[in-house]
């Protein structure tokens, strides 16, 4: 979509707050986003986008807000959030945001370490949060929510509904006429527009500030690959605390002047995107490998003659992908049966999925195994490896047709990357951060001579596309002295429908690897039900001898491709998920390694010595909500015998 000049006001549109304004006078009544409230898509336009960030923008600045003041918030994807932290950019302060299932310590610890007097809420749960730790946030003195259920009765002055603050924003209007006119062209490209914090795998979260600038760039790379009109709807699914969504779900779309769609809830978001089919698809690994488990699950419980046809068709994908990947061009024998393959199966499977009309289908946020990539391009979709950093911005991605599966592409334009004797990946671009926010420190350790140290090891493969092989401090040597990957490991047996996720463990030079796994519990208690297999709970169901040949059958598939001293030899299913809420994992799903091995010290204890099993105590929750205790034994598994 072309846009013209809109004003002096616009002359340099270097901020998002001056982009959407420029949209609101260009594409005015145009679609901007829709959300979806009891069934029914509600459509509001640029103009409504603007007005909503204006009023609630005045209405900051009349409780208070000044420049460079941090405004944190928390929630779901809606709209509010997006106009939440355009609001707050539009007053010259900065937006800082929060994973919405944090737990307390880690919503004190974000809203204390970045100062914020301001918090916006989505609803009662959060609120609560903020009321709990009113007396360890002296700071903030205004929590906002913009979902109103549950708190009609509540009635503390810390509180305003975001309507609320709009309508003031209105009233201060009258007063200070043309003041957020002028707050919007005083911006600068260099300002702060979003404060994002870091997934905190290896210690605490940091702040780091991404400017306007920085955003823009992504944007300007971006439309290399994808021209304006490409993309023209999306879904916001991705936690917009995280960076990938503010360039995908907010940059982006105000850049180019394409429809943002917000689902109903988390849990509707599935059956939502089938009914936008978006253009554009991405998503942590996490969210491939739950796809393609989906679909897996999905043929498993299929009846026979569609299960036949779908095992049928599949190896006729993979011949197809495995062409397009080696450059051949197929023959007309090929063609035609993928075709065939394409209506009767790959299409119906994509429509289901509200994937159809996918034209950017994309992975970023870690390591995504090359035959889920491959499964991906079998049924059609061109599923693309994007290497981006919250401190770094977009590094490297595939080109069209160009795409190999265990690679991330080549450096996008202008920038710089480069190997370090020790192996790791330095860049230099417009787009890498400054330093965090109030941890100069550890700034240090990553800003040296101009570079930014990522942290990761990578290298270049013949046809000059980049591969990622682990974080540099992830790859785990063995006794004998051998290294290998945990997080390729973990990724292959991800793939099974069966594993959720998975711990690899291997270094402190211990002897060979093992594994703790975490089911699916959807999928196994499906496959246990249909052989009539009987079980209470989770902790009942991943100690089932059935269950544990289920998933060693799995880890001998894995052994196949590995080389003798990486093969899995032992392994423990866990009596529960990994939780983010108990540091088992990251907001972004990403295990954290060594706290891990640090709470389930026993079950390594007993996976590297000779203990058969492990008495533990555990809390279960039944599905009438009550919790209770009991005592389980957790088994250890032998794949590979150690003689």
């Amino acid at each position: 979509m072309q846009f013209k000049e809109s004003g002096s006001m616009v002359a340099h549109l270097d901020t998002l707050p001056k982009l959407l304004y420029r949209n609101s006078e260009v594409l005015g009544d145009s679609r901007a986003f829709r959300k979806k409230n009891f069934g029914i898509w509600q459509i509001g336009t640029w103009k409504d986008y603007y007005e909503n960030v204006k009023y609630f923008s005045l209405g900051l600045i009349s409780l208070g807000l000044e420049a460079g003041d941090r405004v944190a918030i928390i929630g779901d994807n809606d709209p509010q959030w997006y106009w939440a932290e355009l609001a707050t950019q539009s007053a010259r302060g900065v937006p800082v945001g929060i994973f919405q299932d944090c737990a307390l310590p880690e919503v004190k610890y974000i809203v204390d370490n970045c100062g914020a007097k301001y918090v916006i809420a989505r609803d009662q749960e959060q609120v609560d949060k903020l009321l709990s730790l009113r007396e360890e946030l002296p700071d903030v003195h205004t929590v906002i929510y913009w979902d109103d259920k549950g708190l009609w009765l509540y009635d503390d002055p810390q509180l305003k509904s975001f309507e609320r603050v709009q309508d003031l924003g209105r009233e201060y209007e009258r007063s200070h006429p043309g003041i957020f006119e002028e707050n919007v062209s005083g911006g600068h490209g260099e300002d702060i527009a979003f404060l994002a914090y870091t997934s905190g795998t290896t210690g605490m979260p940091k702040g780091a500030p991404i400017t306007h600038h920085a955003f823009l760039s992504y944007a300007d790379h971006w439309s290399f690959f994808y021209p304006p009109g490409t993309i023209q709807h999306t879904l916001s699914s991705i936690p917009p605390a995280w960076f990938p969504e503010q360039c995908l779900g907010i940059t982006i779309p105000i850049v180019v002047g394409s429809v943002i769609h917000f689902a109903e809830a988390a849990e509707t978001v599935d059956a939502d995107r089938r009914e936008v089919a978006p253009n554009l698809f991405g998503g942590p690994p996490r969210t491939w490998e739950t796809v393609a488990r989906h679909i897996q699950s999905s043929i498993i419980d299929a009846g026979l003659i569609n299960r036949i046809i779908y095992h049928l068709f599949l190896p006729i994908g993979h011949k197809f992908a495995d062409l397009n990947y080696e450059r051949k061009k197929p023959d007309l024998f090929w063609k035609t049966l993928y075709k065939i393959a394409d209506l009767t199966t790959f299409r119906p499977l994509k429509d289901k999925l509200g994937l159809l009309r996918v034209r950017c289908s994309l992975q970023a946020g870690g390591f995504l195994g090359p035959a889920t990539i491959r499964f991906f391009h079998a049924l059609g979709l061109e599923l693309k490896q994007l290497y981006a950093l919250t401190e770094g911005g977009m590094i490297c991605y595939h080109r069209e047709h160009d795409i190999k599966y265990e690679t991330v592409g080549q450096p996008v334009r202008d920038v710089n990357l480069r190997i370090s004797d020790e192996g790791e990946v330095l860049i230099k671009s417009d787009m890498v951060f400054s330093g965090y926010y109030m941890a100069d420190e550890a700034a240090q350790s990553k800003l040296r001579h101009g570079w930014l140290y990522t942290g990761d090891a990578g290298f270049f493969d013949d046809d000059g596309q980049f591969i990622i092989s682990d974080r540099v401090d992830a790859l785990m040597e063995l006794a004998q002295g051998k290294k290998f990957s945990p997080s390729f490991i973990e990724s292959r047996l991800r793939l099974s429908p069966y594993i959720k996720e998975v711990l690899a463990l291997g270094g402190n030079d211990k002897p060979y690897v093992t594994c703790i796994v975490d089911i699916d519990f959807d999928n196994v208690s499906r496959w246990a039900e249909m052989r009539k297999i009987p079980y209470t709970t989770l902790v009942d169901l991943s100690q089932k001898p059935q269950v544990y040949q289920l998933i060693k059958d799995d880890v001998v598939k894995l052994n196949r491709n590995l080389p003798a001293e990486a093969k899995v030899r032992r392994f423990v299913n866990l009596h529960k998920e990994f939780d983010a809420d108990e540091a088992d994992i990251t907001r972004t799903r990403k295990v954290r390694r060594t706290y891990m091995e640090a709470r389930y010290a026993s079950f390594v204890d007993a996976l590297y010595g000779d203990i058969p099993e492990i008495m533990l105590e555990a809390e279960v929750k039944y599905r009438d909500g009550r919790t209770g205790k009991i005592t389980t034994i957790i088994k250890v598994n032998t794949v590979i015998d150690e003689g």
